[in-house]
């Protein structure tokens, strides 16, 4: 019986640094279960765009479309759906977030930073126009606040609200307005800077804008990290049971 294939569907960037970023994802899914064969796809900017790369599968052999993404958006329920109903034997899984162990990532990456307990916390991500979306990263945030007592606001790159430059400036509000406003809205101690986290997988477009948002310090993304990998396996395997299981 043939192992399906696992194809590592990534969002596409013209960054020559996120690109790698991406490839070195894939070749640690692939490290992580030898003799899996791992292809190449892509819903935006880059080849192989999705829908050849099931167009090209094997016959009769299973295939599982992991999305390298963030979040349900459109990209999975419209770009992804459409191309695993395109071809019989193709399954599509869950994205690679929400999950803990991001949150716990981003923690990580906050603390290489230097950021301390005073400081306010923009979690960035891209957006979508899908609700899903923004329900998937308010989930995230949660699980980051789990993590520290920083006051953090959740915000987005594109389509949803509030936009990266908002949350920073209404947080520097907060900030100017003392002690009285924290006490009410769970302001920043005075003297505390404003941080953008940056919950992207690599850089690219989005990351790059960070850097414009007016905050005083901006996260490195996600990768590189052995856990993506970790998860995009996870989410192969679930995907496969699901299929496994008998439809009542």
């Amino acid at each position: 019986m043939n192992t399906p294939i696992l194809i590592a569907c990534a969002h596409g960037t013209s960054s020559p640094q996120g690109a790698a970023e991406v490839n070195a994802l894939r070749d640690g899914i692939a490290g992580l279960r030898p003799g899996l064969d791992v292809r190449e796809a892509y819903v935006d900017v880059q080849d192989p765009d999705l829908p050849a790369v099931v167009a090209g599968l094997p016959a009769g052999v299973t295939a599982v479309v992991v999305p390298l993404l963030l979040s349900v958006g459109y990209h999975v329920k419209v770009d992804i759906a459409r191309a695993v109903k395109s071809r019989p034997d193709t399954l599509a899984a869950a994205p690679l977030g929400p999950d803990p162990r991001l949150a716990a990532l981003l923690d990580a990456r906050l603390r290489e930073a230097g950021v301390t307990d005073n400081d306010a916390v923009v979690l960035a991500a891209a957006g979508s126009s899908d609700p899903s979306a923004a329900q998937n990263v308010e989930e995230l945030t949660d699980q980051l606040r789990a993590l520290r007592s920083n006051r953090i606001v959740a915000a987005y790159g594109a389509s949803a609200k509030p936009s990266v430059p908002d949350a920073v400036a209404m947080l520097r509000e907060e900030a100017a307005g003392g002690a009285g406003a924290g006490e009410s809205a769970g302001a920043v101690d005075l003297g505390g800077r404003v941080v953008i986290a940056s919950y992207l997988l690599a850089p690219g477009f989005f990351h790059d804008q960070l850097a414009k948002a007016g905050a005083d310090l901006v996260t490195a993304p996600l990768l590189p990290s052995p856990v993506l990998a970790e998860i995009a396996l996870e989410r192969y395997d679930a995907a496969l049971a699901g299929a496994r299981q008998p439809r009542p």
